[in-house]
């Protein structure tokens, strides 16, 4: 069994690329995260995590993610994606939400931050600050938006 990341991290990035591989590899690199493998996760921010500035990772390294993506190839569209974490009460679970779509930034952060309110209801629990990280970008080629919450030891 994986350990249960202690710290977490709000990172989003966009690029475009000469394929969509090409695009989102490019996205996670400029949101930082482009040098290790990917573990994506569902929408629970563990109890205690602490938020970090900056990722403290080394290549290779396998990194619990919640994300948000979205690639396209027409040109001149806009892309957004958008990551939202939900905390409650000190030392209780938060709730991560995530967003991707043919819109704008503010778009996608309001879409968002009403999913981490919306699980908070579902869940009966108060929340007290919802945080939010979000990427937009216009499509030359072949582009990519990207969001995520990592989750790290």
């Amino acid at each position: 069994m994986l350990e249960t990341p202690k710290k977490f991290t709000l990172v989003a990035g966009s690029a475009e690329g000469p394929s969509r591989l090409n695009a989102f590899d490019n996205a996670l690199l400029a949101a930082g995260i482009g040098n290790v493998n990917l573990l994506r996760v569902s929408s629970i921010l563990p109890p205690g995590a602490v938020l970090m500035p900056r990722l403290e990772i080394v290549p290779g390294q396998l990194l619990p993610t919640a994300y948000g993506t979205i690639t396209s190839d027409l040109e001149g569209e806009l892309l957004a994606a958008a990551v939202a974490v939900g905390i409650g009460e000190d030392g209780e679970y938060g709730v991560i939400m995530e967003f991707s779509g043919r819109c704008g930034r503010a778009q996608a952060e309001e879409s968002v931050a009403e999913m981490a309110r919306a699980a908070f209801r579902q869940r009966q629990r108060e929340l007290k600050n919802i945080l939010v990280q979000s990427a937009e970008h216009r499509v030359q080629s072949i582009g990519c938006a990207f969001a995520a919450v990592a989750l790290w030891y």
